[in-house]
């Protein structure tokens, strides 16, 4: 039901950064602290900055714009671990509506808003909203129905792809001045892969993180920030009296066709 309109878009956005944040040589060698990585190789920071994802055990994913020409451009705000904890959202962008996401152990709840109901369910949205009436769908993490977006929620599934695309060396690496990105110091690293610049920024103190993405050209325009590193997902769930158990929803919706 919601899995294609939702869980498929955040999915996109991990497939850019593990295409972006790769680099050559084998991972494995240990997250080295950045005292000078401006005095290192393109090739050395990029390495530096994909060990230091592929170590990270949580982290806030902030993405915005488009990934291809003709899309449409949408964001997505999500705080996500290894265990496949999640809190955040993530807007179709166009008024086409938008959805808070938390998934906790084996649960997960979804509330989309009235424009998502309207424009991406319009068959069934005005009933699925009416019966919801603003609180959320509650649903195991393993539905299918939900299984592309539990997947996107784990930062399991982009180490995964980071880490299978390793050996991508498409596209000619170049490393800028070192240059500020709000209070950090950051090490620009570019490439060209298809017609599109993709720029990283990586701290240039203390532990290599990425810490900024951006993808330009060929209808290309977005950027990606990466904080809150190895810091805890949010625990709180919605309560009972919020939620609607998504089979409930799904045979009331049934009955009322």
């Amino acid at each position: 039901m919601t899995g294609p309109h939702l869980g498929t878009r955040p999915a996109a956005w991990a497939a850019a950064i593990a295409l972006s944040v790769t680099g050559s040589s084998l991972i494995g060698s240990g997250v080295a602290q950045a005292d000078d990585i401006s005095t290192l190789t393109s090739q050395q920071i990029a390495d530096r900055a994909r060990d230091a994802l592929l170590d990270a055990h949580s982290m806030h994913l902030s993405a915005r714009g488009n990934l291809h020409k003709g899309s449409t451009p949408m964001s997505v705000e999500l705080t996500l671990d290894r265990s496949g904890n999640c809190d955040g959202s993530v807007d179709l962008g166009h008024s086409q509506g938008s959805a808070r996401i938390i998934k906790h152990g084996n649960d997960v709840w979804v509330k989309p808003d009235a424009d998502f109901w309207k424009n991406q369910v319009p068959d069934g949205g005005p009933a699925f909203a009416a019966i919801l009436n603003g609180r959320y769908m509650r649903a195991s993490a393993t539905d299918p129905r939900l299984l592309a977006l539990t997947r996107a929620c784990d930062l399991d599934t982009v180490q995964k792809l980071v880490s299978d695309n390793a050996d991508n060396q498409a596209g000619t690496l170049n490393k800028a001045a070192t240059t500020t990105l709000g209070k950090a110091s950051v090490v620009p690293l570019t490439r060209m892969r298809d017609n599109t610049t993709l720029t990283l920024y990586v701290a240039a103190t203390g532990t290599p993180y990425p810490l900024r993405l951006t993808l330009r050209g060929d209808g290309t325009d977005a950027t990606v920030d990466f904080s809150a590193f190895d810091k805890p997902v949010p625990t709180s769930t919605p309560p009972p009296d919020e939620t609607f158990d998504i089979n409930a929803l799904l045979g009331r919706t049934t009955q009322t066709a």
